[in-house]
């Protein structure tokens, strides 16, 4: 009997765990260091990608899976007799989800739907568990994709990042911005809105004082909350990670509060020591 695979690619930050209860197939994105390339969470580790830009003084590049590391990644389904949906990175941030439409073109029609999921981290990752949720309880793939196209625009992603470095080496501010915010403790906040980041704020002070903060704009939407999944996603802080899930886990109704790591691609954005909150709110 056919069934319906979720797939996704690297950028959802799922933990490992649930990637292989539920079989969701992970298709990588690519960090590149001048001629090197390597596939996000298979050939290196955030912890090495941190280590490398330490090392030499600057970002690498990213880069989407071409259409061929699609076709390669959907096709064993595909013979199987599996229908496929895809949810990937945003298409402000990339050409993931334009890669995959381009993919599935190869197959016959209606087997692969693609789905952007106008999000990145575990914002995506809240939009496969509900496919993989729906999936399992033996939804079709027409109601999986309308269930996740429901939900894509009430999901809260919130990010606190530690250090302006990397926004600096990204050149997303300037050496003179990055001086005096390192002078001042000044600590961004990273949302994603309609796809697309977007600095949100800048909080001065010390770091437990800016994890209240996010603690607090993530309660402002307790009595809103859709689902039983909330995410907690961090960049080598897994021990204020886990204070944060505490506090959520007692403060909220949420069923499940994940810990989970950015990979590769999200940490070289963000910069080690980031913290994130990620939730579902209903329409309310």
């Amino acid at each position: 009997m056919s069934k319906i695979r979720v797939f996704s690619d690297s950028t959802c930050d799922l933990p490992p765990e649930l990637r292989e209860q539920h079989q969701i197939g992970i298709i990588p994105l690519y960090v590149t260091f001048g001629e090197d390339a390597y596939k996000d969470g298979v050939e290196m580790t955030p912890l090495q990608l941190f280590h490398k830009v330490d090392e030499l003084g600057y970002l690498p590049k990213t880069a989407s899976p071409s259409p061929g590391d699609f076709i390669q990644a959907f096709a064993p389904a595909i013979e199987a007799g599996d229908d496929i949906i895809f949810i990937g990175l945003s298409t402000e941030l990339s050409s993931t989800c334009q890669n995959a439409i381009i993919a599935a073109d190869s197959f016959p029609e209606g087997r692969i739907t693609v789905v952007d999921s106008r999000n990145l981290s575990t914002g995506i990752g809240l939009l496969v568990l509900k496919a993989v949720r729906a999936a399992e309880a033996g939804r079709t793939l027409q109601e999986i994709e309308q269930i996740v196209l429901d939900s894509r625009d009430r999901i809260e992603t919130e990010f606190i990042i530690d250090t302006l470095d990397y926004l600096h080496k990204g050149g997303r501010c300037s050496s003179l911005q990055n001086f005096i915010g390192s002078l001042l403790k000044i600590r961004p906040v990273v949302k994603v809105v309609d796809g697309r980041m977007i600095l949100a704020a800048k909080l001065r002070g010390k770091r437990e004082k800016t994890l209240e903060q996010l603690i607090q704009n993530a309660l402002h939407f307790k009595d809103q909350l859709e689902g039983e999944t909330i995410s907690v996603t961090h960049a080598l802080a897994e021990e204020e990670a886990i204070q944060v899930r505490e506090i959520l886990l007692r403060e909220t109704n949420a069923k499940e509060v994940l810990l989970a790591e950015t990979g590769c691609v999200i940490s070289s954005h963000c910069g080690p020591h980031t913290v994130g909150i990620v939730l579902s709110r209903n329409g309310s």
